[in-house]
């Protein structure tokens, strides 16, 4: 049924022209193309669900992708916010009316899915003042045990991130969460097996990638007090890092 739903909605985005889009009081109207239509550079935005509405058969979500916040709308699923979603700009509706919400949006994105692999968002860092931030936890088959300090251990960068802030740091430890592709970025998340709850945990963006249990010795500039906005605050992170998997 999605399927001939999707085929369904491009067939009749191709055929249906109008002044302005608008849906009906009962289910939303399949979007004609509401002024000119154009594309923006590259083929999709990846970021954050913050904000996401059910209405007349569809789903709309707010997206923040890290430079700006766009809305999405397709076929109605079960969506939360914080999930990575995927939304492709093929379809850009500027103009877009929704009678259901009694809204009309700047400009609207129609999609026939939000991407495969949609995943919760990176988890805030640990000791995030933010409500609900929770570090991830090593899983059951990744041993910290006995992990040779680099340069700093994870419970080191906590504690010194006043003196390090702005400098070079190595750490090793092992990988306890892989998130890629997010925001332009990889993320990867750190632990040797040092600091306490809240200070064991070190956030890492990288070009690379590495899987979770693999060895690695991260090195970059430590930032402190990272805001990206939509409530990710991170202590302390490790940006655009080299990563050496061992």
């Amino acid at each position: 049924m999605r399927l001939f739903a999707s085929i369904l909605l491009l067939l009749v985005l191709t055929g249906c022209q109008s002044n302005g889009s608008s849906d009906t009081a009962s289910t939303e109207s399949t979007p004609g193309a509401a002024g000119t239509q154009t594309s923006a550079a590259g083929d999709s935005f990846t970021g954050v669900v913050i904000e996401t509405m059910d209405a007349g058969g569809y789903t709309y979500v707010h997206v923040d992708t890290g430079e700006e916040k766009v809305w999405a709308a397709g076929p109605q699923q079960s969506m939360e916010v914080d999930t990575i979603v995927i939304i492709g700009k093929s379809m850009p509706m500027p103009g877009f009316s929704s009678e259901s919400l009694d809204r009309t949006f700047d400009l609207l994105y129609f999609v026939t899915d939000f991407g495969e692999g949609a995943a919760q968002a990176p988890a805030m860092g640990s000791g995030d003042p933010h409500a609900g931030a929770v570090a991830p936890t090593a899983p059951a088959n990744v041993d910290l045990a006995g992990i040779k300090a680099a340069d700093h251990t994870v419970a080191e960068i906590y504690a010194g991130k006043g003196e390090l802030a702005g400098k070079s740091v190595r750490v090793r430890g092992k990988v306890v969460k892989a998130l890629s592709g997010i925001m332009g970025a990889n993320w990867l998340h750190i632990q040797d097996g040092t600091g306490e709850a809240g200070t064991s945990d070190l956030t890492v963006t990288t070009s690379q990638m590495a899987e979770v249990g693999a060895m690695v010795v991260v090195e970059g500039v430590l930032v402190v007090d990272r805001d990206f906005g939509s409530g990710y605050k991170y202590e302390v992170i490790i940006e655009n890092a080299a990563v050496t998997v061992e």
